[in-house]
């Protein structure tokens, strides 16, 4: 044991304030602590520590943070380098909105994974709290403070349950008005203009479209701007101080892919900014203006990578950036110029830095813990692709353990994002890095209908062309197998949400494909999910699913009626108080399977929604994942196990 003195100075270095470090390969310097053969369990794995970005003062002195350290997501001021606890709800917070002053913020709060977050007032420097709204049947979201500070914009479906409309509250009062009612749907504030005059919303129809309305605050007025007939998206929209520009990402180009543009309010002209800064075949991910509007950072997606690019929005110069390849996000200026964001990658949790394009240095402001976990020992993946049934060429990352030896054939997990409208991106995955240092691959395949690749692959699993993506999967084993990453009978599919149907799917499909599955909040009867998922969400999802009127076809793409074929071993998982894919889903399939006599575990959390939040559970869940994976393509029982 060390002594006392020793202790201290280690917590002091374990917590230090900010480091300048130069290039992010060099930014600290770690000894070799451990062996792969004396590697923890997956329960050390999965506590290993995070911290993102929640918001920052103007003047860059304040700075929040979003951290599960405490065991649920909650706010951490950062002061002198301590994570200071400003929030303890017991189930975590859902969302921070920072106000202008930096003195005061909106949190947004719910119970038990219900997503129906109520509205709570924050005094920063003391975490005080003063509840706002109480109406758990009530969903509360998109947060906007108004310039004065004096009150702020938010959505909600209090009216019907169904429709989001803008409403603004005077935090001195306590006053709620309506501010824009519109065509309903999902909808929320996306930027106020420089006066404080006029309101610009995005409202969404589908996953895959929104429309741009702008709103007088004076008069009440509104019209739309965007004059577009097709499925398209305008993301990132920024009223400019000329007030007559948005500057925004917009996917209607030939190739599908966001790009910047900008928008006239007069006209609805959409003009792009083709100056070479993004390659065409680049997806502008998102981006941010700083509050005087001198600068602009963006995400760039490069093949499913995300690079962090500065410039000045003026003269479109380009400011140094930081040379970092993995995942950036929540980006926030200060008026030095300087940036905090958020940063991981394969092998480096989530943590928060801060970037001076001036002076090109970089400061590390959170530090996660490894809980003695030698990070070096972490691996990155190898971007791959394959043909699939169609000659489609579909992209994926492969993940391999540090000793394989090529052409042996190892346990695999293939792994289906959600979505289905989103991308696999190779952040800091804690359960996949435990299982390749175990002795597992991973396949994070992007089929058809991922989002990345242009308007035209996100589009061909629509509706009536759903279980082509599920080909796509079919054909993701395949060249596993004939490339002799791995062999029959060693081979899991494992996916949530959307991927939890895309297991259901694969194993209904194709019955003697895999030799284990896991599904995690999975769909399993597009019928009943629709019929009770959440209301403000049903019109949402039956614009990619099909309508509930097309019974026939929904019952076609549904695993529920394809049960008895299943001879896959099935691990199901889900959250009680889900609204997304009601906890009914989870039950129709565990209750069928064991109706044939099939192999079907399960894991039903009664203090969790649409997945895992708490520690606690995580580690519980992952715990059962590991060792159900283990005896199925192992053949490893739980007393094999060495944890």
């Amino acid at each position: 044991m060390p002594s006392s003195n020793t202790g201290r100075r280690w917590l002091a270095a374990l917590f230090a304030c900010a480091v300048l470090i130069g290039p992010l390969a060099n930014a600290e310097s770690e000894p070799n602590l451990i062996t792969t053969a004396e590697l923890p369990d997956i329960a050390t794995f999965m506590k290993i520590g995070s911290a993102t970005p929640a918001g920052v003062s103007w003047d860059g002195d304040n700075v929040f943070i979003r951290t599960s350290m405490s065991g649920a997501p909650q706010i951490h001021h950062l002061r002198n380098g301590w994570p200071y606890q400003l929030t303890t709800f017991e189930d975590g917070v859902d969302f921070f909105s920072l106000s202008w002053g930096g003195n005061l913020a909106i949190v947004g709060a719910s119970i038990g994974g219900s997503e129906q977050s109520q509205l709570f007032l924050m005094e920063t420097a003391t975490g005080k709290l003063v509840q706002l709204t109480d109406d758990p049947s009530v969903r509360h979201l998109a947060v906007a403070w108004d310039l004065d500070d004096e009150s702020f914009f938010y959505s909600s479906n209090k009216e019907n349950g169904r429709d989001f409309f803008v409403y603004r509250m005077d935090i001195v009062t306590g006053e709620v008005f309506k501010e824009f009612e519109g065509n309903g749907s999902w909808q929320g504030v996306a930027d106020i203009s420089a006066d404080g005059s006029r309101l610009l919303i995005s409202q969404w129809t589908s996953n895959t479209n929104n429309n741009l309305y702008l709103v007088d605050l004076l008069t009440g007025d509104w019209r739309q701007i965007n004059s577009d007939t097709a499925d398209v998206v305008y993301g990132s929209p920024h009223l400019l101080p000329d007030r007559r520009t948005i500057l925004l990402t917009c996917n209607d180009n030939p190739e599908g892919i966001p790009q910047f543009a900008r928008l006239s309010i007069e006209t609805g002209e959409l003009t792009w900014v083709g100056d070479g800064w993004v390659e065409p075949t680049q997806t502008v991910e998102s981006f941010v203006l700083s509050r005087d509007n001198q600068w602009l950072a963006a995400q760039i997606n490069v093949d499913g990578w995300l690079e962090l690019r500065i410039r000045e929005l003026e003269s479109g110069a380009t400011a140094a950036a930081p040379d970092l390849q993995g995942l950036q996000n929540n980006f926030w200026f200060d008026t030095k110029g300087r940036i905090v964001f958020g940063h991981s990658d394969p092998t480096r949790a989530p943590d928060v830095w801060r970037w001076d394009p001036s002076s090109e240095s970089l400061e590390q402001l959170t530090f996660a813990t490894y809980n003695g976990i030698d990070r070096s020992v972490f691996s990155m993946p190898q971007l791959v692709s394959f043909e699939s049934f169609d000659g489609l060429e579909i992209p994926a990352f492969l993940y391999l353990p540090p000793n394989y030896q090529e052409g042996t054939p190892i346990p695999f997990v293939v792994h289906a994002h959600g979505g289905p409208e989103s991308q696999f991106q190779p952040g800091f995955i804690r359960n996949f890095q435990y299982l390749i240092l175990n002795g597992f691959g991973v396949l994070a395949v992007n089929p058809r209908g991922s989002d990345g690749y242009g308007r035209t692959f996100l589009a061909l699993d629509n509706y009536k062309l759903r279980k082509n993506s599920l080909k796509d999967y079919k054909a993701s084993v395949d060249w596993l197998i004939a490339n002799s990453y791995t062999s029959p009978g060693q081979i899991a599919v494992r996916g949530g949400s959307y991927g939890g149907y895309v297991t259901m799917g694969m194993i209904t499909e194709y019955p003697d494909l895999f030799a284990a599955a896991i599904n995690i909040v999975g769909i399993v009867n597009f019928q009943t999910f629709l019929e009770n998922t959440a209301d403000y969400r049903r019109h949402i999802r039956e614009a990619e699913y099909g309508p509930l009127s097309d019974s026939a076809f929904l019952h076609s793409i549904s695993p529920i009626h394809k049960a008895d074929v299943i001879r896959t071993p099935l691990l199901v998982i889900h959250g009680e108080n889900d609204p997304r894919v009601p906890v009914g889903e989870a039950r129709q399939i565990i209750a069928a399977v064991n109706a044939n006599g099939g192999v079907v575990d399960s894991l039903i959390f009664p203090d969790e929604g649409h997945g895992t939040t708490k520690t606690v559970n995580v580690v519980t869940e992952y715990r059962k994942q590991v060792q159900f994976l283990r005896e199925h393509l192992m053949g490893m029982t739980v007393k094999d196990e060495d944890n």
